[in-house]
């Protein structure tokens, strides 16, 4: 008997778990196993052609009738956003990520749906992607972005792997990836900064380049007082020293020298004035600075001891007609001053050791993917992001100690599978404080774009404001998205009872432990554009889980006009279901072994708590812009009839991320708890005590739901993290 590989081709046909996913692959596209990258069962997908050249496509064959799939595309050069389908056509250009669910599941029990990844890499000098054909053929793009960098065959472009868990097989088929490849880490071997623990501020959409020293100590002020005090700030852009090349109106700006503008030389400490003032006055524990990867959004200014030459971007194929807009961009028609590759370390690393030296403790580096249209005559696209971000890394490895670093603009693969040390990047495009089509795009995309970033970096999910018409709408995302969480309020614009819900009087944030991403059920449906499905996005804490609903309907990216647009919903409220297993890794929760399924399911809206049974579900509606937080905690029998959750801090947004210890000793329980506020539980039976510490606590019991609750009046005692809550039954 022949045990036949997980994913193979044969005869034409690409077969996962003796599933048919493709039909039709033509005779030049060749396979080889992925048994040498490590333990996943892949094929590596490649192609030869007749002549070398500097771009090449050709086709996969047809999807197999019947399969869904869930892909991640970038719809302008920047940024990627999710698109669903069942065929070929429906496949987007520049699609970076894709994954295939080989027969419709949401008729069959779980374990005998079947997922396929497929992961487009790069090759040598070539990055890898996907895109569709009118005539339902899926299609492999393969670009260099230098016409004098060329190839003819490929062996290794696309890595295909499949499973029965999603998340597991999208995680082994990343790894079998970097065991072939060698170039990048994944997010678990990485360090994160600092700054993901705690709540800050940027001064983004609060002055945009207007930013003064005067504004970032007036907004540090305001929100401290406030009571929500920020522990890291990122100056954005507006504190660069910049010039147009002839200093005249309408110029693309260029970075003239490394220090500060004049709005910050005050004295002669320069932009040390205020980081002293954000840390000595304000108590914050760090400070971030912008500047784009190139410097500036120009560049660098040509003369300067850089070597800056300038260059005008070219743009491929799949990114000019995802974003026509690029047709007239001060960029392309302006060019960009590029600084040498063979200095470009010189430049980082006396960029970043005088920032470190002004007390500076990291960088959002942003306009990352500009790197692959300036690859001409230097190597191709690959080959200049390498070199850049090489760099990148060493200088900041060598001059901001907490890996103070985070990606923006970055979300080619070009960078991604070349990134050994960035630990936290931007999910996906801004928070648009002023555009309403914007809100419910953002909460989508950042989930979907999340399944395939979180395997390299920690998602960051953007800054909002939190005095704003969908302030708790993107509030309640940010704070269950595993990732930081920081606002762009201008001074005195702060709604302080909702910032209450996700920051901890001391500045830091109940941070959920993995990227926040849709739940399995919504993997394939479509939220912002099907008129009939609601987000909902998992994620753990060490004894409970965390689901929210989302709706998400009413505008998305259109590929028929090539931008974000509106379009018609059928309904003016949605309706959904919660189960207890939304929280993929719930199980995890569970103290018992023995746990049996049910959860206590904790509303943070209306403050409602329902026990679930295993596999049972509950109904919520939503209307558009609407959301809905549910703690999800495994209960446990401690004796027939006794039943017991820990639910954690109930006015916050994620509750059960309070508890970071739980020990059971017959009816007595024990937790260790993070933060004040109001404190629940589930209980099946009126507790006897409540103590805090080892004082007995007055606490409030529901019978009708098992609700225990109690006040935790003030924060543990300075130096210690937690206090110690415990119930007896």
């Amino acid at each position: 008997m022949t045990i036949k590989p997980a994913v193979r081709v044969s005869d034409g046909k690409l077969i996962v778990k003796n599933r048919t996913v493709l039909t039709g692959l033509p005779d030049n596209v060749v396979a080889t196993s992925g048994s040498a990258s490590g333990p996943a069962e892949g094929v590596f997908l490649g192609a030869a052609f007749e002549e070398g050249s500097s771009r090449h496509v050709t086709s996969l064959g047809t999807f197999q009738n019947g399969v869904r799939f869930m892909a991640c595309f970038r719809f302008k050069l920047w940024w990627m956003a999710q698109k669903m389908g069942r065929s070929g056509r429906d496949v987007p250009l520049e699609t970076q990520f894709l994954l295939v669910e080989t027969q419709d599941g949401s008729h069959l029990e779980e374990d005998q749906v079947v997922y396929a990844v497929f992961l487009p890499l790069i090759e040598g000098p070539f990055r890898a992607s996907l895109q569709g054909n009118s005539g339902d053929e899926l299609e492999l793009c393969l670009e260099s972005g230098d016409v004098d960098t060329k190839a003819a065959s490929f062996s290794h472009a696309v890595f295909v792997h499949a499973g029965t868990d999603p998340f597991a097989t999208i995680t082994e088929a990343v790894r079998a990836v970097k065991v072939h490849l060698k170039t990048f880490r994944q997010r678990h071997e990485k360090k994160l900064p600092g700054i993901v623990d705690y709540f800050g501020w940027c001064t983004w959409d609060a002055f945009y380049q207007q930013v003064t020293q005067e504004g970032v100590e007036a907004g540090l002020k305001s929100l401290t007082a406030g009571g929500a005090p920020p522990k890291f700030v990122i100056i954005d852009d507006g504190w660069q020293s910049v010039a147009g090349d002839q200093d005249k109106a309408g110029e693309l700006q260029r970075l003239t020298g490394i220090k500060e503008n004049s709005k910050f030389q005050h004295k002669d400490d320069g932009i040390m004035t205020i980081v002293n003032i954000a840390k000595e006055k304000y108590g914050l524990k760090y400070v971030y600075v912008w500047h784009a990867i190139t410097g500036y959004w120009g560049g660098v200014r040509p003369g300067t001891e850089y070597g800056s030459v300038l260059k005008y971007p070219d743009l491929s194929k799949g990114v000019m007609e995802n974003e026509p807009a690029w047709k007239t961009d001060m960029i392309r028609l302006q060019g960009l001053g590029l600084v040498n590759p063979k200095s470009v370390y010189k430049f980082y690393n006396e960029l970043h050791s005088y920032l470190a030296s002004a007390g500076v403790d990291g960088v959002k580096v942003d306009a990352q993917c500009v790197l692959e249209t300036l690859g001409a005559g230097l190597g191709g696209r690959v080959e200049l992001t390498r070199q850049y971000h090489q760099a990148l890394d060493a200088s900041v490895s060598r001059n901001f100690e907490d890996n103070g670093i985070i990606a923006c603009m970055s979300h080619n693969t070009d960078a991604l599978y070349c990134e050994k040390q960035t630990a936290v990047v931007r999910a996906s495009d801004d928070f648009y404080p002023r555009d309403p089509m914007s809100h419910t795009i953002h909460v989508a995309a950042v989930a979907y774009n999340s399944v395939f970033l979180g395997e390299f970096m920690l998602p960051d999910w953007d800054m909002f404001h939190s005095l704003h018409p969908a302030a708790e709408y993107h509030a309640s995302a940010r704070a269950i998205s595993g990732g930081p969480v920081y606002v762009s309020d201008a001074p005195g614009k702060h709604d302080f009872e909702l910032l209450k819900k996700i920051v901890l009087p001391d500045g830091s944030v109940l941070r959920a432990r993995l990227p926040g991403r849709p739940t399995r059920d919504c993997l394939f449906t479509d939220p912002a554009r099907d008129g009939v499905s609601l987000l909902k996005i998992w994620n753990m804490n060490k004894y409970t889980g965390v689901v929210g609903v989302y709706n998400c309907q009413g505008a998305a990216w259109s590929s028929l006009e090539r931008k974000n647009a509106f379009h018609e919903t059928k309904s003016d409220a949605i309706t959904g279901y919660v189960r207890g297993r939304d929280v993929h890794l719930i199980k995890e929760a569970a103290t018992d072994p023995d746990w049996n399924g049910d959860c206590a399911v904790y509303c943070n809206r209306t403050g409602e708590l329902v026990t679930l049974p295993h596999n049972a579900a509950m109904p919520i509606s939503l209307k558009v812009l609407e959301h809905e937080i549910f703690t999800v905690s495994p209960i446990r029998v401690l004796a027939p009839g006794v039943r017991f959750a820990p639910l954690g801090l109930v006015d916050m947004y994620n509750a059960g991320g309070a508890i970071e210890d739980l020990r059971y000793e017959q009816r007595l329980v024990s937790m260790e708890v993070r933060g004040c506020g109001k404190f629940g539980v589930y209980s099946s039976e009126k507790p006897m005590r409540c103590c805090v510490g080892t004082n007995g606590v007055d606490f409030s019991y529901d019978s009708a739901s098992g609700l225990v609750t109690l006040i935790l009046d003030h924060m543990p005692e300075e130096g210690k993290r937690v206090q110690l809550v415990e119930v007896e039954l």
